[in-house]
């Protein structure tokens, strides 16, 4: 844990300046952002757990930390984008839904289809929500998410 801790702090001060001879000076910034980022194992920060309120920045960190914060924020956006890929579902399309919902008693078992359809795209509504028709035209009542299909 300590190590994960140090490298990321130092990542911190690499991103904060290029020469390592500032460093000393910008220890307490890299620090405060540490332990006030939210860790995505616990939706916590360190700070909360360890003081069970939120962090208030010092007067003096307030500026460089907002600064800091919106940096990694958008290194991590960066990050989650580059592996989200675009599906390439448009409408008119057929496509197979996957099937998550739990039977009572389905005497298969494991062996259970783990998709049906084919549905026909009618409608792609914004943020991957998808209006499906079967293939006798019947509307179904609830948009899906464009995650559960696939062409």
């Amino acid at each position: 844990m300590v190590k994960a801790a140090n490298k990321t702090v130092v990542a911190i001060l690499r991103k904060m300046s290029d020469n390592y001879r500032e460093w000393p000076d910008k220890i307490p910034f890299a620090l405060w952002v540490y332990r006030t980022s939210i860790r995505t194992a616990t939706g916590a920060t360190t700070y909360y757990l360890v003081y069970g309120m939120k962090a208030v920045p010092p007067a003096k960190l307030e500026v460089p930390y907002l600064r800091i914060l919106l940096e990694s924020q958008k290194r991590i956006e960066r990050a989650f984008n580059k592996k989200v890929k675009a599906p390439g579902i448009k409408e008119g399309d057929l496509v197979l839904k996957s099937v998550r919902a739990l039977l009572p008693v389905d005497p298969r078992g494991k062996f259970k289809p783990n998709w049906t359809g084919p549905k026909l795209v009618k409608k792609i509504l914004s943020r991957g929500a998808v209006w499906l028709t079967d293939l006798d035209g019947n509307d179904f009542a609830n948009p899906t998410n464009m995650d559960q299909l696939k062409k």
